[in-house]
């Protein structure tokens, strides 16, 4: 356990007044809020200046403390950490003064992962933790994501409370007379990278092994080369400083050509690209061939099976998930479940099952016998290691496991929020959906769904026919845009 330095000195509490107590400026920031619920599949999220505002995050810091002094078995520290976005200071500094305010003490991280805050937080005295990032979004965007004292996504059940208390719905009820410290801890993800290293299988290294990184100009810029170098890879690295600017910019886990490139002009064995707060990773093979999270779990989950810990073969994956990746594992005589898209339901899913292993085709991946988080560069390390222990070919490895059937995916963008949360009440749409699903029958499927992420509607289409995925996915877009937009 982590040491905590002296925690609290005696003051009187801030007045978080509701509205009908006179406070203006509250009331206010509560009417601008949204009708729709501001907690999505991954916390808060949104433009920074718009909805994640220095008001708003300095009253979510506050009705998170709260919540945690409530939920947590004992007292102790909140622990926050930030990608690189421009407007991440400013909103830890809010969080900051609003759990302070609600007597707690700060450890603040700095620029680190996500898993890391939920490392830390699941293994330290924290009683939670806070991320500040939007992720894989734009450097616009921002968001806030809260974790529990065992380093999980908070339950809805105490989101919920935390949201109640933004809308003014409910009173505090803890008042204390106590201010809390802020400390600033970057030191603690030292703690984090060991963890990373421990959790390889025993002798590991990657001596001889070219790897390319694209950091994303995020979370993962300074973590990430030193782990693989230390354990002994040739590092070339992309887009490697943090740049709140560039965050995501044409780079990164969702736009991979720049990787696939130096991967070949490198003559790498293998590649990763990480999102703004390496959370999820996608890897390329040495001919340039992407190698998303499907058979990162397939391979992952082969190799638990054959070592006898993967309880009952069983992955848990989501509706993205390929129908290839799905036959190719039944075929070994594993199981496969899907959940929603969303990491917090292959979690919830892993947890009501048992299940050790489940993940997202984005490249989200979670393995209970390491962490509890989806963590890309855990997840890049044991890729690495796998590969090293297959005969160090992560090409030969694709060859050997399935194929895909042809699927694409459409991000059509609607920037009204009610529109875009309520799309299944618009009839045109669902009747559109309804005439494709019919035309395709049992040869393919269709998933459309609003982001909990991003302003945008995703139109899925998989089939045994390429022609037919480009066809509807072509024809379902325009839908979208013509009544939602």
């Amino acid at each position: 356990m982590v040491s905590s330095p002296v925690r609290t000195q005696q003051s009187r509490p801030l007045n978080f007044s509701s509205p009908s107590q006179g406070d203006l400026s509250l009331s206010r920031a509560i009417a601008s809020l949204p009708k729709t619920p501001l907690f999505g599949t991954d916390g808060i999220r949104g433009k920074a200046g718009e909805l994640l505002t220095a008001p708003l995050a300095l009253q979510a810091g506050f009705w998170a403390g709260q919540i945690f002094q409530i939920a947590a078995s004992q007292s102790g520290p909140v622990i926050i950490g930030q990608d690189s976005r421009n407007s991440s200071d400013m909103l830890a500094t809010a969080l900051t003064a609003g759990l302070t305010s609600a007597g707690l003490e700060v450890w603040n991280l700095g620029l680190c992962p996500t898993p890391c805050v939920s490392y830390l937080t699941g293994t330290t005295e924290a009683i939670g933790g806070i991320v500040i990032s939007a992720s894989h979004n734009p450097p616009e965007d921002n968001g806030i994501k809260f974790f529990g004292d065992k380093g999980t996504k908070l339950a809805a059940n105490w989101t919920k409370q935390i949201e109640a208390g933004l809308r003014g719905e409910q009173e505090p009820s803890i008042l204390t007379q106590r201010w809390g410290r802020a400390y600033q801890r970057p030191d603690l993800i030292e703690h984090y990278a060991e963890f990373l290293t421990r959790s390889l299988p025993y002798g590991s290294n990657f001596k001889r092994q070219r790897v390319v990184l694209d950091l994303a100009w995020g979370a993962a810029s300074q973590l990430a080369p030193l782990v693989f170098q230390e354990l002994g890879a040739e590092v070339i690295c992309l887009h490697e400083r943090p740049d709140g600017n560039r965050i995501n910019v044409r780079c990164g886990s969702t736009h991979l050509n720049s990787l696939q490139a130096a991967v070949q002009e490198h003559q790498a064995d293998l590649g990763f690209a990480f999102d703004g707060d390496a959370d999820r990773v996608m890897a390329i093979d040495a001919r340039g061939r992407v190698v998303d999270g499907d058979y990162i779990l397939y391979f992952w989950g082969k190799t638990l099976k054959e070592q006898g810990k993967l309880p009952n073969d069983l992955i848990i994956a989501t509706v993205m998930a390929n129908l290839g990746f799905e036959r190719a594992w039944t075929k070994l005589g594993g199981q496969f479940r899907r959940t929603a898209v969303g990491d917090r339901y292959v979690q919830a899913e892993m947890f009501n099952s048992g299940a050790m292993l489940g993940g997202e085709q984005s490249g989200h991946i979670l393995c209970h016998h390491h962490s509890f988080s989806g963590d890309g560069l855990q997840t890049a390390l044991h890729l690495t290691a796998l590969v090293r222990q297959a005969g160090g070919c992560l090409a030969t490895l694709v060859d050997g496991s399935f194929k895909t059937y042809p699927q694409l995916l459409r991000n059509v963008r609607v920037e009204n929020r009610d529109l875009r949360l309520n799309w299944q009440t618009c009839q045109p749409l669902m009747d559109a959906i309804a005439s494709a699903e019919a035309a395709m029958g049992d040869t393919g499927r269709i998933l459309v769904r609003a982001s909990g992420t991003e302003p945008v509607i995703r139109v899925m289409v998989e089939a045994e026919n390429a022609t037919a995925v480009d066809y509807w996915s072509e024809k379902l877009a325009i839908a979208v845009q013509q009544h939602l937009l």
